[in-house]
């Protein structure tokens, strides 16, 4: 029997799905999800995602099964699989979404591709999100953004539009069997203990409640530590796994906007802003699309060596373990490691901190803050991880002083003494700077300040201000060299976003520095 396999990967969904849809078009389907050893092995996967990726499977498992069908999840390297499927009966075509990962995802699908090749079977891929693959010009980008989004979502089945095909499992090799437990995979059993859990249903309970009512918290909320968790949208972990799609969250906000009265003024710059940080999502995504080595190669050659040949081994664990003696930085540490998420200004202070003061390479925090983060998404992450350490070099500087962050978006304290509760005695006074104490207010507010490592609250590694300016200096004395001047050029050209042109829907805009630094709150 002539069949097509749709190859499920972060589109854990049945709604707008390019490749099942043009698959059952076709014939009969088979619906396959691979867990890949060699994916859960690499240094940014963590439990959380592992377990987020399982509760949508068991959702999808049970959508496809009320339609007369079976998800089958097997396990092992995919073109493992494919073949252990092929042999059993033989398929003509393979369906799946583009993908737009890290440098494990994008080998394997070269030795996907390499296989489809050798057996004769076509491999028709589908994009997900507003990025263009073989893009060779950014002038055209914005208009492909517009193109994707604006055609329509593609419905779920229903009952009798979809034809499965059949497997005999039992002739499959047992270990392709079933998702394996965490521990088989080598993933530490730590986990945050209130992390959003996943599945389709959860993502739009969540979307629903962000733009009928959240969103009139999302201009002047995003950016406060406090206000955040609800401020903003929250379904950026199901945009990153496919529980929705970019383009029903985009369609869904824009009928959103067109029905809402004229008064309601305050949603509605909510949703604007929103759908602007939609765009920037895929705009930063495209980065990794176009140049995979972001992930691993500074984008900009001229800064190698500035970082690498001076790492503090003892700086980058003060900084994971939440010891970084600067209260704001441990209580976002805290609660990422609880919640698996903090809100983008944070996120931007934390490796602010790591890339400046403590004068840490992007990588190593980088892959840290993957496994921290929930809503992992390579493209933005490895864009804003060099942009956010100077390394682009076409970005303004932008360093965030913990300090000042703290005055400015927890004013009373409420975020710092709910992550460290050895502080929630200390008055507002002293609480930012816990270590300008003396001994006598300490041992009155029942807090021990230095460095003893079984101080309450450290010390901090290095004097602030000093540290700063330093790792500014040299980061721009670097920049001040002729050749790295010179091919900043390049870089705009094939990265740089680009003005809106007039017959396009107006998108938002940068400061002169026409890669500026945009939040991509969610």
């Amino acid at each position: 029997m002539n069949y097509s396999v749709v190859w499920f990967k972060r589109d854990l969904r049945l709604h707008d799905h390019a490749p099942l849809w043009n698959a059952a078009k076709q014939g009969p389907v088979l619906c396959l999800y691979v867990v890949e050893p060699v994916m859960w092995q690499q240094p940014d996967a963590a439990l959380q995602h592992y377990q987020f990726i399982l509760e949508g499977l068991r959702e999808l498992k049970s959508d496809l099964k009320r339609l007369g069908g079976q998800l089958h999840i097997l396990q092992g390297e995919v073109t493992q699989v494919l073949s252990a499927v092929h042999s059993v009966s033989p398929f003509n075509t393979l369906f799946s979404h583009e993908e737009t990962g890290n440098a494990a995802s994008y080998l394997r699908d070269q030795a996907v591709n390499c296989w489809c090749r050798q057996q004769k079977v076509q491999w028709q891929e589908f994009a997900q999100f507003g990025v263009i693959r073989g893009l060779k010009n950014r002038d055209i980008w914005q208009a492909g953004w517009e193109t994707h989004n604006r055609a329509p979502s593609l419905p779920e089945p229903v009952q009798g539009e979809l034809t499965f095909a059949q497997l005999d499992r039992s002739r499959l090799a047992t270990p392709l069997l079933g998702a394996p437990h965490p521990s088989a995979l080598g993933l530490s059993l730590d986990k945050p203990s209130q992390r959003q859990l996943g599945g389709r249903r959860a993502g739009l309970d969540v979307l629903n409640s962000f733009l009928t009512e959240r969103s009139r918290q999302y201009r002047g909320g995003i950016s406060s530590p406090l206000l955040s968790p609800t401020a903003c949208s929250r379904i950026s972990p199901y945009l990153a796994y496919g529980n929705l799609s970019l383009r029903e969250v985009v369609q869904a906000t824009r009928w959103k906007l067109a029905a809402l009265p004229p008064e309601d003024t305050r949603i509605k710059r909510g949703l604007s802003a929103f759908i602007s940080r939609l765009y920037w999502h895929c705009h930063f995504i495209q980065k990794l699309e176009s140049e995979p080595e972001l992930e691993w190669r500074n984008l900009h050659p001229g800064y190698d060596g500035l970082r690498e040949s001076d790492w503090k081994t003892e700086h980058f664990e003060a900084l994971i373990q939440g010891r970084t003696g600067w209260p704001m930085v441990d209580a976002c540490v805290m609660m990422l490691r609880e919640t698996g998420w903090i809100n983008f200004r944070m996120r931007a202070m934390l490796v602010s901190v790591a890339a400046y003061p403590l004068w840490l390479h992007w990588q190593p925090v980088g892959q840290w803050l993957a496994r921290q983060f929930l809503d992992y998404e390579p493209g933005i992450h490895w864009s804003q991880m060099q942009m956010q350490s100077g390394t682009t070099g076409i970005n303004t500087t932008r360093v965030y002083n913990p300090i000042k962050q703290a005055r400015d978006h927890d004013p009373h304290g409420h975020f710092v003494r709910r992550w460290l509760p050895a502080l929630r005695r200390v008055p507002e006074s002293w609480l930012f700077e816990p270590w300008r104490m003396p001994p006598d207010l300490q041992a009155r507010y029942g807090v021990r300040v230095g460095t003893d490592p079984n101080a309450d609250i450290p010390m901090p590694l290095v004097d602030l201000d000093f540290a700063t300016r330093e790792a500014k200096a040299r980061l721009h004395a670097r920049r001040a060299q002729p050749g790295v001047k010179a091919a900043k050029a390049a870089i705009v050209n094939k990265h740089g976003s680009r003005k809106i042109s007039s017959k396009q829907p107006r998108q938002p805009t940068t400061r002169k520095d026409s890669n500026a630094q945009i939040p991509l709150d969610f």
